[in-house]
């Protein structure tokens, strides 16, 4: 990816001031939000070590690498809206929406649980939750600026 592209993780900042530096073990997320964010960015450039090491260490399993990989292959990431992020000290939940499309365009709508251990915060688990309803005239999730109606709403 070049240097001064966007993010995928939608945050409107060039990747190499975003989630590049947490990607390249530079630094750590400051909190949750941040985490997903940079998770999500890793799913779209198929990042799996990152993704692994930033899952809690006891929910790893040793299939996490086979199936992330299957699951980046068949999904192509479109866009990610944050709706709420709660935090305290050491826990923290961060709802969130990615759209993806594998046949048509699809939501992952998901409160995600982190959890702050010697200083750095991991994804420890999620709710699904049901998908919520795209209005035509709102900013796509893409990103681009224009209206759903006029971008992935087309169809």
């Amino acid at each position: 990816m070049k240097s001064d592209t966007l993010c995928p993780c939608i945050s409107g900042l060039e990747y190499k001031n975003c989630c590049a530096p947490l990607h390249k073990g530079e630094i750590t997320a400051h909190n949750a939000e941040q985490l997903m964010r940079s998770r999500y960015s890793a799913f779209v450039l198929e990042n799996v070590d990152y993704l692994i090491s930033t899952l809690h260490p006891d929910k790893r399993k040793p299939d996490d690498e086979i199936v992330l990989k299957q699951t980046i292959t068949e999904t192509d990431w479109l866009g990610l809206q944050i709706i709420k992020h709660r935090s305290q000290q050491t826990t923290a939940s961060v709802e969130f929406i990615a759209f993806y499309q594998e046949a048509k365009i699809e939501q992952l709508h998901e409160q995600s649980n982190f959890i702050k251990l010697d200083k750095q915060w991991f994804y420890v688990d999620g709710k699904f939750l049901p998908a919520t309803k795209v209005s035509r005239n709102q900013a796509c999730f893409c990103g681009s600026g224009n209206k759903f109606k006029h971008c992935h709403g087309r169809n």
